[in-house]
Order: structure tokens, then sequence, then C-alpha cells
């Protein structure tokens, strides 16, 4: 059936609007992923036909929400936005749990929750519970999709959007296709990358990179009883998913849409780099990619325009940015990605206790759509790998590569002048990679500290932790706390007693919440009261400064001190500049340099609520934030 005449006969009046807006964003990828095929109208066609449905099953008050968020379609780039993660059966027991702790991410004025991992893995190794099993269905342990659904309807009455995350590249070996294909089914077989011989898995893996070293070797696994190579990136009970063909294409859309009428209103997008194959490439950050997740992004927008996309690119900036769109592309990919280089370069700049490479990378970084934002953040649940170029790096003067390493030393304390913590996970032999886990507690400072019982190593940890959250905090886009950071929960070494985990040492930054721990937030005497209050002020005061909309420009500035970090935040709404000291020693910056960055009159740090001069410049004291702002005479 022709594209138009299916439209004209089954969409409804305010599906043909949103089709007038928003069909050739659907078309446009779409051509580019399967134009050749003789059955692409079709093809289009059948992915209609599950928008249709799709919008048919959403209830009213959600229906309510798309409404809403086409009135306000920056709602996710405001200043009043903020994220936590945490893994559901770690911050409380079930989702029924999770609802009886909203009080208290709302004491955190927390606007956006991200649930990790929320759907049925296989059972065992499961990476986590990124080895999905059923994506119609909940992990056990932690309830139902009945629970999920209302979990989600409780969440937005207190104001929380639900993220959850979409494991686009991959499914478990258990999951119902992949047991059809292990049956000899043809249909299912072509769901997945399955190769009599070794001729294609040899020529691909020369362009290939290992991402898990330790865990396996190569990117393909053999199967005695269906007599085939498989393809997985990940892990052997991983298998990756074919989307050269559109019926799989169409699996995952009917998906996002079944989870966004359960209430998701974000979704993580998993390992979305390497989910498009071709041979003589390192298949990853593919085009193809690219057009996979604009087509999922125009076609979901159609049925429930109130969900927005995040890309999980954990991948250098240059890459990074194109996963907001661009070209025609440009604000129609995802809506949000991580900000990996931010994070990996506070990190830097905290061992190294200079801040040149961080202010030289930033500014190099390229611009992104005025409808997109960053999520910002001091850590993940997974590993930090050192995402440094060698350019970046010798721009400063630095080897990329003696520098990489020394973060993996500093931060796995090896290094003499350490302060931290930290882990090796999978180290590679071939290009001597090193990436590092350890909690952000415990990566700066406070697990040293407190075993040395020094009060003052206790004080410079907070502080380090205050800062670099301050930074995430200003820089624009949705900030994420990772749970328990609010409180400093440090390094979880109990995780080699669990089977399923101690082969894997992320999960050493994975603690289970301490509920006990939290209740001393409140004691501003206490470690986790003084971090908590402390992180809880910067947050509501980020809320009020309307200012740090992810609209406004955001620009990493020299402040001619290489242990204070500047970063000015501008557009018409105000002009706010972030100034941060990465040292131990109290730190200045001159008041002229002030006037050259246009904040050398009477000046407002909104952090330390005090007013002060800014033509006599301004004194940090170790690893003091301050957010200026000029005051109007």
């Amino acid at each position: 059936m022709h594209i138009e005449n299916y439209i004209e006969k089954n969409f409804s009046a305010e599906l043909r609007t949103r089709w007038q807006a928003w069909g050739e964003d659907v078309l446009r990828p779409l051509r580019f992923l399967y134009g050749e095929r003789a059955d692409f109208e079709q093809c289009v066609v059948n992915f209609l036909e599950i928008v249709r449905k799709g919008r048919g099953k959403r209830s009213a008050e959600l229906r309510a929400l798309d409404n809403e968020r086409l009135l306000k379609p920056d709602w996710y780039q405001r200043s009043d936005q903020m994220g936590y993660i945490a893994y559901a059966d770690r911050f409380a027991d079930n989702l029924n749990g999770v609802a009886k702790r909203i009080d208290y991410l709302q004491e955190l004025g927390i606007t956006y929750l991200h649930l990790m991992p929320l759907l049925e893995p296989r059972t065992g190794e499961n990476d986590g519970g990124y080895a999905v099993k059923d994506y119609r269905a909940v992990d056990p342990r932690l309830g139902t999709m009945a629970d999920l659904e209302r979990l989600t309807g409780q969440l937005r009455a207190a104001g929380i959007s639900l993220c959850t995350d979409l494991v686009c590249n991959h499914t478990a070996t258990d999951h119902e296709w992949a047991q059809k294909a292990k049956t000899g089914d043809q249909t299912y077989q072509d769901y997945y990358f399955m190769f009599r011989d070794r001729t294609l898995p040899d020529q691909y893996d020369k362009t290939l990179r290992e991402i898990f070293p330790d865990f396996k070797r190569g990117n393909f696994i053999w199967h005695e009883d269906i007599q085939r190579w498989v393809w997985t990136t990940f892990n052997t009970y991983q298998w990756d998913l074919n989307y050269q063909n559109p019926t799989v294409f169409g699996e995952m859309l009917d998906i996002i849409l079944y989870l966004a009428n359960q209430g998701v209103e974000i979704f993580r997008m998993d390992a979305v780099a390497f989910m498009w194959k071709q041979l003589g490439t390192t298949c990853e950050n593919l085009p193809q990619a690219h057009a996979l997740l604009q087509a999922w992004r125009a076609l979901s927008r159609l049925a429930a325009p109130a969900i927005i996309l995040l890309a999980e690119a954990i991948v250098s900036p240059e890459d990074v940015v194109p996963y907001f769109g661009q070209g025609l592309a440009t604000g129609k990919e995802c809506e949000l990605a991580y900000h990996n280089s931010f994070m990996v370069y506070l990190w830097s700049a905290l061992a190294e206790r200079k801040v040149n490479l961080m202010t030289y990378a930033l500014q190099r970084l390229p611009i992104i759509p005025n409808s997109s934002t960053w999520a910002t953040y001091v850590r993940l649940h997974d590993d930090i790998g050192w995402a440094i170029t060698d350019e970046n790096a010798a721009g400063v003067g630095l080897n990329g590569f003696l520098h990489r390493s020394f973060l993996s030393d500093f931060y796995t304390g090896t290094h003499e002048e350490s302060f931290a913590r930290g882990l090796v996970f999978q180290f590679n032999p071939e290009n001597m990679d090193r990436r590092v886990n350890g909690s952000c507690a415990s990566l700066a400072g406070l697990e040293i500290a407190i075993e040395q019982r020094d009060a003052k190593l206790v004080t410079l940890a907070i502080g380090r932790i205050l800062l670099i959250h301050a930074f995430v905090l200003v820089y624009g886009g949705i900030p994420l706390l990772y749970m328990g950071d609010e409180l400093g929960l440090l390094n979880d070494y109990n995780y080699v007693h669990v089977p399923e985990h101690r082969a894997d040492s992320r999960w050493v930054q994975r603690p289970k919440m301490d509920w006990w721990f939290a209740e001393s937030r409140h004691n501003k005497e206490s470690i986790p009261g003084r971090i908590f209050s402390q992180l809880r002020q910067q947050i509501f005061t980020r809320k009020r400064l309307f200012q740090l909309h992810a609209q406004a420009k955001t620009t990493a500035v020299y402040t001619y001190n290489e242990q204070v970090f500047g970063l000015l935040r501008h557009s018409p709404r105000g002009n706010i500049l972030a100034l941060g000291n990465f040292s131990e020693g109290y730190q200045y910056v001159t008041g002229q340099r002030l006037q050259e960055i246009g904040f050398g009159g009477a000046l407002y740090d909104h952090l330390g609520e005090r007013a002060f001069n800014g033509r006599y410049g301004v004194t940090l004291e170790p690893f003091q934030a301050m957010w200026l702002e000029t005051v109007a005479h």
C-alpha cells in the first residue's frame, strides 16, 4: 500500500497533522537505511502501523503529558531539572520499595530518575542486567509490569520522569528470538549475525576492537548446537542484532512504544555506537547507526511526543556530538547524550591539580543543536575510560599515552601522590589501556582519609566531591547524581563474594544504598551530612538560576591561574561565571582577568551567598567553587 494512501485511510486527524509536520524526518533516515529495498514502502507502512497501534493504546494521562510537552518542548533543558541514577534493587528492594523513597528524591530536588536496569535479564551472568531476556517484562526480583506502570504514575505525580535502559545492540541468548534462532528458524536467525565459517568473521575482526578483553577475546563465538559463528561484541551471552533486517528495527520500535505506554519518559539507548555492521570499518559510530536513532525518534514522536532519547555513546568528543543529529537531521536524533569527556577532564584536573587540559579540550568541543543538551555527571555505573585524545594532550604539552597511564596509576592508588582508591578494569596488553572503577568518594580521597582518621584529609576529600559536582551542575543540561554520592558512600569490596559479580570490578562502585547511614544526612557535623547538605544547596541554587538553561552557551575560559578553572554560561537570559580551585592551596584570580571576562565590578557568588567587588580579584579556598553574577547598580 502506498504510504500516503495508508496515512489517509488509517491515521487519525491528530496523527495526520503530526505526519505533515514530521513525516520527512521519518522518511529521510529510513530511505538511507532501507531505501534500496524493493519492499521499502511496505516496510514504512509496517512501521506506521506500529505507530498507529501504539498511539491507540496510550492512556488519557499520557496523552495529556504529550500535549504538555509539545507546548513546553524545552522542558528537559531548564535549570530546574536534576537527575538521579540507581540500580533499582540497590536503591530499594523492588519497585514498590522505590515508591516509598520518592520523598527522599524530592528532598534532593530530583526530576529525572534513571532506574537500572528494569527489564527481565537472563539468569546467572547478565552484564549487570544488560543481557535482556524479555523487553516486555520487568525483572521478577523487582516486580511486574503493573508495578512499573503504577510507579511511573506515582513519580509523575511527584514531578519525576522515569528513565529506563533500552539495550539496542544485542539481546541475551535466552531471549525468545535467540531461542527460536537456535532451533534453526531462519526468520529469527536473520535477526542476528550468523556465519557458517570464519571467512567473514576473520575479515571483520581485522578492524574491530575488543570491548571486554578480560572476559573474552574476539567478537564472534562458535555455537556447536547451530553450527554457526555468532557476533557477540560484548559478552558471549549477548548476541548482536542485525538492523540490516528492517523487521528487527520494527520490533524495537514496537518495544519503545510499549514501554512508553507504561509511563517511561526517557529512554537510555544502550550501546548505540555499535548497532550497524559494515565490513572494513570499526563498526562503531557509523552513519547508519545515527539513522536508526533518527528514525526511532521520529516515529516514536508521532505516537508519544512526551518521550526523549538519551544516547549512551561513551566515545570521543568528535564522535559523540553527532548523536544530537547533524546536517538535515540537526536536533532530530537524540535529545540527550552523555558528556563523557567533561567527566574525564574533571577527574584529570583533580589528579594533575591543573586545569589547562580541561580548558583547552572543552574550547575545541563542537557546538550542539539548541534543541539538544548534555547529561553531565561525575560518574556512572560503568568504568572510567580515559578518553583524552593525543591531540588535546599535545595541545597543552602532554603526551597522551603517558597522561592516560598517569591517570590509571593515580586513580588505582599506585602513584605516589595519589589520594584515590580504585580498581583496574579491562587491562588490554595490546595497547596498555587500563580503565578504572571506584565510587566518587573513594576516588576523591575520602576512603583513605577515613582510614587515616585525618580530619584535614576528610575536609579536602569532601571539597573535591563538592567541587566537581558544582561544575556538573553549572555546565548546562541535565546533571546526573549517582546513588550514594550525595552521602559519600565508599567502595564496596564485598562484590567479590557474589559469584556473578566477582569477575567484574565495576561492582565495587555499585554499593547497596545504606539507609541507616542516610539517616545521618541531617546531621551537618557528620560526613554524610556535610556532603548532603552542601550538595543539596548547590542543587537548589541551580534550580533558581534560570540563566543556566541549557540553551545558554557554555565556554571554558582561561583564568591565567592553572589551578583555577573558569566556565562561562552566557545568553540573553544573563551570564554566570563559574570558578573552581582544583588544588589543595589557596588560589587567586586577578581583578584584571575578571574584568576581561566581563566580571570586573560588583559580583554576587550564588554558592557562597555573598557579594564582593571583583575589581580587586578573588581568592578561592582549596577546592572552592563559585558561581558569579554581576550585580546591577
